[in-house]
């Protein structure tokens, strides 16, 4: 009776088996280029989404479950996955990491994604991936104006 599923289940292993230890030589991807290139017209690209609160409310719950696990929950770039991964994030709380990147860009790397990173594509509304942006740049202003300025006598 249940010797067909026992067939069917060895069979369904064996070729698992057999898939798993041969790897198929895969065709390059932008991911894997080094050559990754974002198109002027895209960098030039203004924000249209004013930053508010609820704007930003909302960015922070996606990021929250699609993007801390790699940038960590204050953008510090210490997400859970970071090492096991190898993945190389940067700290946007450090105003330097986001200097000489235009919106333009940062909407494109949330669209499109860049490296290892999965892009939000389709997935989000335009406008919460422009909020997505405003939420990174925030993280970077917050510490900006965290950081204690000293005087020089």
């Amino acid at each position: 009776m249940f010797r067909p599923f026992l067939v069917v289940g060895a069979l369904v292993l064996a070729a698992l088996a057999v898939s798993l230890g041969q790897t198929p030589q895969q065709a390059p991807t932008k991911s894997d280029s080094t050559d990754y290139k974002i198109s002027q017209e895209d960098i030039d690209r203004k924000n249209p989404v004013k930053s508010t609160p609820e704007g930003l409310a909302q960015a922070k719950r996606v990021f929250g479950y699609d993007c801390e696990m790699c940038h960590g929950a204050l953008g510090d770039g210490k997400g859970d996955v970071v090492e096991s991964m190898k993945l190389n994030t940067h700290d946007w709380r450090d105003p330097a990491t986001l200097a000489g990147k235009s919106d333009g860009e940062l909407f494109y790397i949330i669209t499109k994604g860049k490296n290892k990173m999965m892009g939000e594509g389709e997935r989000q509304p335009e406008t919460l991936r422009w909020n997505l942006v405003n939420l990174v740049r925030s993280m970077a202003a917050k510490t900006a104006q965290e950081k204690p300025t000293t005087a020089t006598p």
